[in-house]
């Protein structure tokens, strides 16, 4: 394995958990390489002048060192310079990781860092249709080292949903749940994430946001007697959240399909999303990211029963629902 440490990555592209799970695999490869490593992470944001030049300096309580700057878009103009001179003389002990938020915001100073020869780019573009989600499903199984047909690939998107992180999550339980050389098939898919009327985890997200509570514990437990992972119907309701909170958020005059680029939507969702916000308050918004961000804690190890703090979860955000007018 070729040295990471003088090294330069880049991380650069339009989705949050690409971009972060690359993070993590990076750093992971710098501590495979040096285990007494030490790591460093800042905000972009929040760097002075001189605090760039400090934290990728030689350590001195370990031989090596890595430093992670999320955010590159936001340096300030004289420390994007302090970059670009490290970047032309890299400390050798070092390994530097920069996490771009994607969009415009930084692009000069991405393009002279592709011009240097140290600096390593690992893009990161999320899929956009329906079908290039299912083909990234069977690219991340085949990873896992299994293969999914291309039915069982796109019956998990219809299953799931386009978000990436509760796709990887689903692919994860899949590959652990067959026997080693089978085949993921549509059965197999649908004996993990069927359930009565195919329940899907946007759909009890649907559910909670239109306040339609019943609806939403009943599919809820339906997906777990179906095996449901509470993780993918955590991440399905956080995705959700997150494009209402886009639309809540969104500049004013936006046509639907340059809204729909906003959000992160199809096209064909903003209008039910419009009734679906107009029972929401930026408090009420505020408090069920709190709720959701709690559970995803939860559900990845922080409480012995996950189903349960799922269930409360989707309790808690749809009592933040405001309720409709009396009149």
């Amino acid at each position: 394995m070729p040295s990471v440490f003088g090294r330069i990555l880049l991380i650069t592209g339009g989705s949050e958990f690409l971009a972060d799970r690359t993070r993590r695999r990076a750093v992971a490869a710098v501590l495979a390489q040096e285990p007494e490593c030490e790591v460093t992470e800042a905000v972009a944001g929040q760097l002075v002048p001189g605090e760039l030049l400090t934290i990728t300096s030689p350590s001195l309580f370990s031989a090596s060192s890595a430093v992670v700057v999320h955010d590159v878009q936001d340096l300030a103009d004289d420390v994007q310079a302090e970059l670009l001179a490290y970047a032309a003389e890299p400390a050798p002990e070092v390994a530097l990781v920069l996490v771009h938020g994607g969009g415009q915001k930084g692009r000069g100073l991405l393009d002279k860092l592709r011009k240097i020869s140290i600096v390593s780019e690992a893009k990161q573009e999320p899929p956009k249709y329906e079908r290039d989600h299912a083909a990234w499903v069977r690219q991340e199984v085949r990873q896992l080292g299994t293969s999914m047909s291309e039915p069982a690939a796109s019956t998990l998107v219809t299953a799931i949903g386009l978000d990436l992180r509760a796709l990887a999550g689903a692919a994860d339980q899949l590959v652990a749940s067959v026997p080693e050389g089978e085949e993921v098939s549509v059965e197999i898919v649908r004996r993990y994430f069927g359930g009565r009327a195919e329940v899907r985890g946007y759909e009890i997200a649907d559910a909670v946001f239109d306040g339609r509570l019943d609806i939403a514990i009943e599919r809820l437990r339906w997906a777990f007697a179906a095996r449901t992972s509470p993780v993918v119907i955590v991440s399905a309701v956080a995705s959700g959240l997150r494009q209402l909170v886009r639309l809540a958020t969104a500049p004013q005059g936006l046509r639907d399909a340059e809204l729909a680029k906003h959000v992160g939507a199809p096209p064909f969702k903003i209008q039910g999303m419009r009734r679906q916000l107009n029972q929401w308050d930026p408090a009420g918004l505020q408090g069920a990211l709190a709720a959701v961000a709690q559970a995803d804690l939860d559900v990845k190890g922080a409480t012995a029963d996950a189903e349960y703090a799922t269930e409360r979860m989707v309790l808690r955000v749809a009592s933040l629902r405001l309720r409709p007018s009396r009149g």
